[in-house]
């Protein structure tokens, strides 16, 4: 769908308002956001306020009782990464520039989906 890479020094949830403003302008219809607790807090909830007031944010929270629990939601975020990762590219951060590593980025998700839709 899409994706920003941005410089470290900027916290995942103020990337994560400034992503969604750039998502919203080209899927307007989205309803549901779904989130890990990176981007709780009143900062990130204000900012989607005024981005896209019509999505509503779930926070996915991890189960922390010593044990492997299938959470809802969150494993499709974390197999996708996983399936990214997979590409020597993107396995480490090596790119020097943002549209660099934002280009491999595409490349990896073109791959994946391309491989999904010539499947027999």
């Amino acid at each position: 769908m899409q994706a920003i890479v941005h410089a470290a020094d900027i916290q995942d949830r103020d990337g994560g308002v400034l992503l969604m403003a750039t998502l919203f302008g080209m899927y307007p219809f989205l309803l549901k956001l779904y989130a890990d607790a990176g981007y709780q807090g009143p900062k990130f909830q204000a900012g989607m306020a005024r981005v896209c007031r019509a999505v509503n944010v779930e926070i996915v929270r991890r189960c922390d009782s010593g044990r492997f629990v299938v959470l809802p939601k969150r494993w499709i975020v974390e197999r996708t990464i996983a399936w990214l990762n997979r590409c020597r590219r993107l396995s480490k951060d090596w790119e020097c520039l943002n549209r660099n590593a934002l280009a491999f980025l595409r490349w990896a998700s073109v791959r994946l989906m391309l491989r999904r839709l010539c499947q027999n």
